[in-house]
């Protein structure tokens, strides 16, 4: 059975939203090394309809960007219930039986199933029991202001530490896993 895993990068006051706007000075080698495993241990992408525009307008205008390759060339589910297509490269529109659909990609063979941004999605995802591991690379920075991860609405979920990381850069690598209710 594939796992289900989401992975975010953070400030520490919680915002997930523009990271390309404070991200890139705490993006080094061994940050590099990290995504560069949580994309080979992947071959599908969930992610929410507004992440999905985000980066079909984005990825495709950055071949050569790392990274680039597998996020063009990886299936894509797009979960939503007003989109009707998806035109980006391996992009799959899942609008209904979501908990039985993800279920099924679940139990289809392969890697690894990884979603990133989605905070909507994440939410309720972790609300349906179907996430199996968070991967948050937290960076040292406070913000202040947008969209964070867990903004209320998914109730107490208590984790368990996979594993614990400090880069150089002071980021924080915490895998977690949802303890079983």
């Amino acid at each position: 059975m594939r796992k289900l895993i989401v992975t975010e990068f953070l400030t520490a006051d919680g915002v997930m939203e523009s990271p390309h706007e404070w991200h890139g000075p705490y993006f080094d080698d061994d940050m590099a090394a990290a995504v560069d495993a949580r994309m080979a241990a992947s071959d599908a992408l969930l992610i929410g309809r507004t992440t999905y525009e985000g980066f079909a307008e984005a990825w495709p205008a950055m071949p050569d960007e790392p990274g680039a390759a597998h996020m063009n060339g990886v299936a894509k589910y797009v979960v939503s219930t007003t989109l009707e297509e998806a035109g980006w490269n391996n992009s799959t529109v899942i609008g209904e039986n979501l908990v039985k659909e993800i279920t099924a990609l679940k139990e289809q063979d392969g890697k690894d199933i990884t979603v990133m941004g989605s905070a909507t999605l994440v939410q309720w995802l972790l609300g349906e029991g179907l996430v199996d591991e968070i991967e948050l690379l937290i960076d040292p920075l406070i913000v202040g202001h947008g969209k964070r991860l867990f903004d209320g609405g998914t109730g107490a979920i208590p984790l368990r530490v996979l594993s614990s990381r400090t880069f150089a850069t002071g980021v924080q690598h915490i895998v977690y896993a949802p303890e079983p209710a």
